[in-house]
């Protein structure tokens, strides 16, 4: 047997990198700003719904397109909040995750050979799928301008399209940057895409947590997209049950069914009593969700400062759980260097931005640090800083 028995395309990928900080904050007793988890629980409403209908014996497989309730649910969502007309029979189909809905689109949609554009720096799921469907990714970088803001260049992304891409992922509010990209860097997306016949993956998990008055628009709402737009939602970030991995994927019926196809190989379906209690949310926990989107922007601003103080460049975001952080005035200038060391020399864990790259040197002097825990925390991560680098 070969001594390396991992198929080929999957080498490149070992253990991922928020499970390395995160197994190193464990070692150390790192305060864990690596990861994006919270540290508080969701809704109690949610939780209690969750555990009722364990209780009530929703225990076996639900339909494997989803819960029905939430799949209605969620079209009552998007229709309520965007305007978007989804039927929840055909273009609505639940996942494990917005991760299981990322995979099983990009393997129901991408052939062997076929170009996917990404925007770097990147969730590290996206290159693994597209290795594992056979795909070559063609990175556009994410820069941040005069304020600090990251976007990207309109010429770039048109060269990035050639006649094998099939496919764009655009994720908003974006991770790792903390971008909402604005109706205006939308609409060159969905040019791109019109005049190419590309398909939009859009990951839009964060949607609900824009800081700022920022906005969040649906790629689908575009003159065009609605036809070729791919969205994977989680209930997972929103309302604070990162753990539940359940998501849903929407869309034209011929994409949906495309992820669908895949997925049903894969896990085949996900928590029923999960999903009832996340369609529960989705009608009854607005103002919970609003307070939580205002309480993780004061935690934002917390940890800014704080991160200033301690020495570091900090580029603020507009949403998401996540601060991308320039190092250089620490006097370091490779990330993966100060994110291994900072555990044991600091007492604090983050995570280096240039893993998430194609292009590491993009990135290679940023670090992220996520906000999304109880304030004592945070400030005890500052206190960390500021003392190791005597900001």
């Amino acid at each position: 047997m070969d001594d390396e028995p991992l198929v080929t395309r999957m080498r490149p990928f070992g253990e991922t990198v928020f499970a390395e900080m995160s197994r190193l904050a464990a070692e150390t007793g790192a305060v864990n700003l690596g990861q994006g988890f919270p540290d508080t629980d969701g809704p109690p409403a949610l939780l209690e719904a969750a555990a009722r209908h364990i209780r009530e014996g929703v225990n076996q497989y639900p339909p494997g397109p989803g819960r029905p309730e939430l799949r209605s649910a969620v079209a009552a969502d998007r229709k309520r909040r965007y305007g978007i007309d989804l039927d929840p029979d055909a273009e609505v189909y639940v996942t494990v995750g917005a991760t299981g809905g990322i995979a099983s689109s990009v393997l129901g949609l991408v052939e062997a050979g076929d170009e996917v554009v990404v925007f770097e720096p990147m969730y590290d799921s996206y290159a693994a799928v597209i290795a594992l469907a056979g795909g070559v990714r063609r990175p556009v970088t994410l820069r941040p301008g005069a304020d600090g803001r990251f976007t990207f260049d309109s010429g770039e992304l048109r060269a990035a399209v050639g006649p094998r891409t099939r496919m764009i992922i655009v994720n908003t509010p974006h991770n790792p940057t903390g971008t909402v990209f604005t109706r205006d860097e939308l609409a060159a997306v969905a040019e791109v895409c019109r005049d190419n016949d590309l398909i939009a993956l859009t990951d839009e998990v964060y949607e609900q947590l824009v800081f700022d008055g920022a906005e969040h628009h649906p790629l689908a709402t575009l003159p065009g997209m609605a036809e070729r737009t791919l969205a994977v939602f989680s209930i997972g970030k929103t309302f604070s049950v990162t753990a539940w991995k359940t998501g849903w994927v929407t869309g034209p019926e011929p994409l949906v069914r495309a992820a669908r196809t895949v997925n049903q190989f894969l896990t085949f379906t996900a928590n029923g009593a999960l999903q009832l209690a996340a369609a529960d949310a989705l009608h009854d926990e607005g103002a919970w969700v609003r307070r939580q989107r205002e309480a993780l922007q004061a935690k934002r601003d917390r940890l800014c400062a704080g991160l200033r103080s301690a020495g570091l460049e900090v580029l603020r975001p507009q949403g998401t759980y996540f601060v991308i952080t320039d190092i250089r005035g620490l006097g370091y200038s490779d990330g993966i260097e100060l994110a291994r060391a900072l555990p044991r020399t600091a007492g604090v864990a983050a995570v280096p931005a240039q893993v998430l790259y194609d292009t590491p040197e993009e990135g290679r002097h940023l670090v992220r640090f996520a906000f999304c825990k109880r304030d004592e925390v945070l400030d005890t991560a500052v206190e960390r800083l500021v003392a190791a680098f005597g900001g």
